[in-house]
């Protein structure tokens, strides 16, 4: 038989118990989501606001950190879209403009930035993963995280009481040779511009070692490394990262595909630091699906069960994942 691997789609055979969790255990806030229009080309990625709140009682969801505030008259619009017109339920990050590098005195007018944000209302602010990757300076040089005009930046920020999601590099995959050995093979050729592992960008440790000494040199800043400290396949790293420095925190957004691989690991890292692993979805526009997938996965020890429910084929790998099954105490604090 020919069969072309797109065609592919295997039904694990493994008969095993299905639990269904609809409602958090515990009151949750998810650190990591996208109500804005920065990833919507335009448009409000969740047009019905109070279908949002239903829904966020419905699954048990209190408070939504909303990571598209952007800046100016962006960061305006949604403040009083979400936070100002539902206090309590939505905290909006602002980013920053990064095109400031090209201009004179980027480290003050940064700053300033920071500012004009948290009096506008914005409550932390978001560093994509431009800031590294394709972000440049005047010169036209790629700017990483650590880069000297920035320490006072990330240091200003604590000092306003901002924390700052920091999303750094993205999954070691995106950085190895497209090649027969690429776990991540067939979601790079579906998203070519995702491929960081072409001559001219940093490596993967390169940027993980940017990440650590920009915690490092502001630790009056409270930081949450997104995607489980940007890199969810090396836990033994991130855990030394919550060990080495006390104002470091991560978010479990969109890398259940690589936590339930490695169930036990993952429920040593909460385990041992239940106070700085954040619940986060990165699921948007939010959905119940998204939601009662993570409540199984923290709450339940189902095994072998898929992370995308509703994809024909695993949108990160083919594989399915493990729950960790959280004690109660333990989830409280996630």
């Amino acid at each position: 038989m020919d069969l072309l691997l797109r065609d592919y789609a295997p039904v694990p055979a493994i008969r095993r118990p299905s639990t269904h969790v609809p409602r958090a255990a515990v009151p949750a806030i998810d650190v990591h989501n996208h109500l804005g229009r920065w990833l919507g080309g335009g448009d409000w990625l969740v047009p019905d606001v109070p279908a949002l709140l239903d829904l966020m009682d419905e699954v048990g969801v209190r408070t939504i950190v909303n990571l598209d505030g952007r800046w100016d008259a962006e960061l305006d619009a949604n403040v009083a879209r979400l936070d100002a017109a539902y206090p309590g339920r939505f905290l909006t990050f602002c980013h920053l403009d990064w095109s400031l590098l090209h201009g004179p005195d980027p480290t003050g007018r940064l700053i300033a930035m920071l500012r004009r944000a948290r009096d506008a209302g914005a409550r932390g602010v978001k560093v994509w993963k431009d800031l590294g990757l394709t972000v440049t300076d005047a010169t036209g040089a790629r700017v990483l995280p650590d880069d000297p005009r920035l320490v006072d930046v990330f240091a200003a920020a604590g000092s306003l009481g901002l924390p700052v999601l920091i999303h750094t590099a993205d999954p070691i995959a995106f950085f190895a040779p497209l090649d027969a050995t690429n776990e991540r093979l067939e979601e790079l050729a579906a998203n070519p511009s995702w491929w960081f592992g072409a001559p001219g960008f940093p490596t993967f440790d390169r940027l993980m070692a940017a990440l650590e000494a920009v915690v490092a040199a502001a630790p009056g800043t409270t930081f949450i490394g997104a995607h489980v400290g940007c890199a969810a396949e090396d836990l033994g790293w991130v855990s030394g990262m919550l060990d080495r420095h006390p104002n470091f925190h991560v978010d479990l957004g969109g890398r259940l595909g690589e936590l339930g691989r490695q169930p036990r690991a993952t429920r040593r890292l909460i385990v041992t630091h239940p106070d700085r692993v954040l619940f986060g979805s990165d699921a948007f526009p939010p959905s119940r699906a998204a939601y009662e997938v993570y409540w199984r996965f923290l709450e339940t020890e189902d095994e072998c069960f898929a992370y995308a429910p509703g994809s024909r084929v695993p949108p990160q790998g083919r594989w399915d994942i493990s729950a960790v099954g959280l004690p109660p105490e333990v989830l409280a604090h996630v």
